[in-house]
């Protein structure tokens, strides 16, 4: 403590260094002319060369990207029994880099280059050379807040703004299209199937009129009815929920929980269908004429579609109901508007920089030359500063 003390009160140390800062002023005050000048120059010099830039202008709009819901139609599905696993559907894991991608998709890139005629803009003929400058002027990014932000620069002050918000356009038509959310996942799936089951039940519906319009009427007997309607109902429930089970398969692993109760369910409803056809006495099937035979398979495959197409069409509904409920799939938080002020470039900025690199540059200067004199004051540094000199020149 007393050495530290020593050496914070040693005058010797003390004028050591007031004499470093004098030397480096008196460096500086040498060439004060070129620290001065050198700076002032540059700067003027570089703010005269902004000024035959051209001004742009920024335009940027926020969007708020939906977040994953739980199913609203829950009350729907609960009459399905095991059939409202159906919904238990894979979501995106990060919804926010689908719609960045579709933003920056060659879709949206071409149709807003032919709604502004960005090539006549951009004075390019190829629809490439569009697409690289129309893509160089967009920032799509995500921020911590989970925000979409689209920002669009160009030379255009009346540009911007409408081409910003023209993305969000193009991103509101692509999502109506293309099944991006869970519900619209979900709602396209079934639409399938449904659809499927819609021609076979009209199949199934030709089928028994022709047998009727060939047969006549043939009744039959209340029992054989019941079988006919119980049989057609687990022959739809058997069918949806091998329906559920291929969905499941492309998103989840056969030790999935939902996967396993599923074939156990499907197990058990087979096993019980079977029965049902294979386990009537054949005294009760001779009591039905051939005629009544064909008849009841005819109405079975009737009353099965119908069945299978009830099912499938409130599971649709469901997703459909999920899906409305996300109408508004991206909400503009911040539309974009025509800038005020230009965005760059910022000229006195430019001049700033170039001014500041201009004195380091002016200073390094004065210090190098101050080491040459003082190099060359003696005789070997002289003869140092020469072999120096010689050998970044020589090749």
């Amino acid at each position: 403590m007393n050495e530290a003390k020593m050496t914070q009160h040693d005058p010797v140390a003390a004028d050591a260094g007031q004499s470093g800062l004098i030397d480096f002023v008196i460096v500086l005050a040498k060439s004060k002319r070129l620290i001065v000048g050198l700076p002032l120059l540059v700067g003027i010099l570089a703010v005269l060369i902004s000024l035959a830039l051209p001004d742009v202008y920024k335009a940027s709009t926020k969007l708020l990207p939906p977040k994953a819901a739980e199913s609203g139609a829950s009350a729907l599905l609960s009459q399905l029994g095991g059939m409202g696993g159906l919904t238990g559907m894979a979501g995106l894991k990060n919804p926010n880099e689908v719609y960045i991608g579709m933003l920056n998709s060659r879709t949206v890139a071409d149709r807003l280059i032919a709604r502004f005629k960005l090539k006549e803009h951009y004075e390019v003929t190829s629809q490439e050379s569009a697409r690289r400058l129309l893509d160089a002027n967009t920032l799509v990014s995500v921020g911590k807040d989970g925000l979409i932000t689209i920002e669009v620069e160009d030379e255009s002050r009346a540009l911007v703004a409408p081409l910003a918000n023209a993305y969000v356009e193009e991103l509101l038509k692509l999502t109506k299209v293309l099944a991006v959310t869970e519900a619209g996942q979900r709602r396209m799936f079934y639409e399938q199937q449904l659809e499927q089951a819609k021609r076979n039940l009209a199949a199934a519906e030709v089928k028994l009129k022709g047998a009727l319009d060939t047969r006549g009427v043939i009744s039959v007997d209340g029992q054989s009815r019941a079988i006919v309607e119980t049989v057609g109902r687990l022959r739809a429930q058997v069918s949806a929920k091998e329906i559920q089970i291929n969905s499941m398969q492309a998103f989840v692993t056969e030790n999935n929980p939902e996967y396993r109760r599923a074939r156990e369910e499907l197990i058990s409803l087979r096993a019980e269908l079977s029965r049902l056809e294979n386990g009537r006495p054949a005294a009760q099937e001779s009591t039905v004429r051939p005629q009544g035979l064909e008849n009841i398979q005819s109405l079975r495959d009737v009353k099965y579609y119908q069945m299978l197409y009830e099912l499938l069409a409130k599971q649709y509904e469901a997703a459909r109901l999920d899906e409305a409920k996300d109408a508004s799939v991206v909400q503009v938080l911040d539309p974009a508007f025509e800038p005020e002020r230009k965005f760059k470039p910022r000229r006195l900025l430019i001049g700033a920089m170039a001014a500041l690199v201009a004195l380091l540059g002016a200073i390094a200067i004065a210090f190098i030359r101050e080491t040459k004199r003082r190099v060359l004051q003696t005789a070997a540094g002289a003869a140092n500063w020469r072999a120096l000199q010689a050998q970044l020149r020589s090749r």
